[in-house]
């Protein structure tokens, strides 16, 4: 499938990496179809990735692996809210957090309340509230610069 997007012109979307949201997302309930996008040179925990709407080409949101900030991010979410998703494991559990970038790089943030579950054996995801008491706006210009340097980037 071709999409034509915003930010990465004219992309070609295999079948087997389109991930749904039947819920869609907060703020755009209508969007369900996605595709993560990624800088294939720079592939790794630290680095940003982008989700984009296969609904909608002119929306992209930009999505981290928490475990790149946060090592024991692990939050309580209700058993139902899963089912949806189908049987989660620990193999085909992947898990994503939105990124807010303001025009001060240094003021980053990521919304650990409302991560992004994905099902990757059955590609079905939902975007789950979680019931911790974790941050919507978490920092994380320093976390991110570290790795970058340690990294050798």
């Amino acid at each position: 499938m071709k999409v034509n997007t915003r930010l990465f012109g004219e992309v070609d979307v295999a079948e087997d990496k389109i991930v749904t949201l039947e819920q869609g997302i907060v703020g755009f309930p209508d969007l369900k179809k996605f595709t993560l996008i990624y800088d294939s040179e720079k592939e790794g925990d630290h680095n940003i990735m982008w989700l984009q709407s296969l609904d909608e080409p002119q929306f992209a949101l930009p999505v981290l692996q928490p475990n790149a900030i946060m090592t024991d991010y692990n939050p309580h979410v209700e058993d139902e809210l899963l089912e949806p998703l189908g049987e989660l494991t620990e193999d085909n559990l992947y898990v994503l957090v939105t990124v807010k970038v303001p025009a001060n790089i240094e003021d980053i943030t990521v919304n650990l309340k409302a991560p992004i579950i994905i099902n990757s054996d059955t590609r079905q995801a939902g975007q789950i509230i979680v019931e911790d008491d974790v941050d919507v706006r978490y920092p994380v210009y320093d976390i991110l610069k570290k790795a970058k340097e340690e990294a050798g980037e």
